[in-house]
């Protein structure tokens, strides 16, 4: 990265922000300089090794997102942008920005968590790229792919492909650790036919989120003012209305029923129904109509193992196809990963789930909402095959949930508790 005010010479030479200022107002035309004052100074003082940068084209694209790895440099053998720093560019490409950027040539937008991260969830998607792809390649990906990585069938996958496309709308139901906010990524990717994360957002459901949170509504503004603010929503359907019809694009909602639908939603529970894509109404806080584009896809991600939510909306029942997701111990995935694994205490541990989960099934109180999932034992260590996850597993995780769902039969918790340890020992 660098920046051309090259008239100035080494910016280290300079002891403070108004010295720049004085030396850049001096071509005698008047203009005040603080703002280019200020961007010498950051690049050259302010910015640190290790900080991240997103390059921006114009004000609705960016280009890149890279790691600083060295201080500022002086390069006058360069016939321009003399001002220079290193970077790591660990994403290239382009992606639409969030609304308008600002025109500044360097902004230090630390301060603004939710843009940084939706910034970073636009370009990362929390995803690991191959970085071995040419520049701008976006790597592929297929039904084969999603079957490899997440454990259904091969018929439960067709269902679930065949739910998304004809409701637009669908939520993965199941117990903790059944892997939905991975699966719910990857059906994504596979409907795409590439694993493309600009084309994904992620948002999470609570309890005090709201319509001005989701679409839009006034945000307070540091002049003691008030601002209209574009909520996730409403940008990311801009940004598939904008695009090739025939592309689809993902809202991925986490714990979607911790949140209040009808106060989330408003008018937008009707646009968003299947068959009411494309209809336009009037917005509540814009006076100008808006339409859920066809090319967007919702999915939700549920839990049925949290006791702290009440009995699902009535409304988003009808308008979402609902597909339970179960632990995959006897998936064909899951018996690759198990060899691959190769160790005889994931195997006897993987039994003692299993016979756990047909006694919590049977358990009135429970059933098969609270099963255990697949994806306790799922996330093996790289740099070995030693068994002391599995340890950490059956202590950290699984016997801590036994002891909240039989809270009250502490005398079955231990006895579950001691047939887990069992199968680690």
């Amino acid at each position: 990265m660098a920046i051309h005010w090259d008239n100035l010479g080494d910016l280290a030479e300079y002891p403070d922000r108004d010295s720049l200022r004085q030396a850049l107002e001096a071509d005698g035309s008047g203009i005040a300089r603080n703002n280019d004052a200020l961007c010498c100074w950051q690049f050259q003082n302010e910015i640190a090794i290790g900080d991240i940068v997103y390059a921006k084209r114009g004000r609705r694209e960016i280009i890149g997102r890279g790691e600083v790895t060295s201080e500022a440099q002086y390069r006058p053998n360069r016939d321009t942008y003399r001002s220079v720093r290193a970077v790591n560019w660990t994403h290239t490409g382009s992606w639409p920005h969030p609304g308008q950027a600002v025109v500044k040539t360097l902004t230090d937008v630390t301060q603004y968590r939710e843009y940084v991260e939706e910034i970073e969830t636009l370009i990362t998607g929390e995803e690991e790229l191959d970085l071995n792809a040419p520049v701008g390649e976006v790597p592929s990906y297929d039904r084969s792919k999603f079957l490899s990585e997440v454990y259904l069938t091969e018929e439960s996958y067709d269902r679930l492909w065949s739910l998304l496309r004809r409701k637009k709308n669908i939520i993965l139901a199941g117990p903790p650790g059944v892997g939905k906010t991975f699966a719910a990524k990857r059906l994504a990717y596979s409907v795409m036919g590439e694993s493309d994360p600009s084309r994904v957002q992620v948002v999470q459901f609570h309890q005090s989120y709201s319509y001005e949170d989701f679409m839009m509504g006034y945000r307070p503004t540091e002049t003691g003012g008030f601002r209209l603010a574009e909520g996730p929503f409403y940008r990311f359907c801009e940004i598939a209305r904008n695009a090739d019809p025939d592309q689809s694009y993902f809202f991925i909602i986490d714990e979607i029923n911790r949140g209040n639908i009808s106060k989330i939603f408003g008018e937008l529970l009707m646009l968003i129904e299947s068959d009411k894509r494309g209809s336009a109404l009037r917005l509540l806080y814009k006076n100008e109509d808006f339409s859920v584009p066809p090319n967007l896809h919702i999915i939700g991600m549920m839990n049925t193992a949290d006791r702290s939510l009440a009995v699902i909306d009535y409304a988003l029942r009808r308008r979402f196809g609902f597909f339970t997701m179960k632990p995959g111990f006897k998936s064909e995935g899951f018996a690759q990963y198990q060899a691959k694994i190769d160790s005889p205490t994931l195997d006897r541990l993987v039994e003692a789930i299993s016979a756990l989960n047909l006694a919590i099934a049977d358990d009135p109180a429970l059933g098969p909402g609270f099963a255990v999932g697949h994806s306790f034992v799922s996330a093996a260590p790289e740099d070995g095959t030693e068994d002391a996850w599995l340890h950490s597993v059956v202590e950290d995780e699984l016997i801590p949930l036994l002891d909240e769902y039989w809270f009250d039969e502490p005398a079955r918790a231990e006895e579950w508790a001691g047939r887990l340890r069992a199968g680690i020992s």
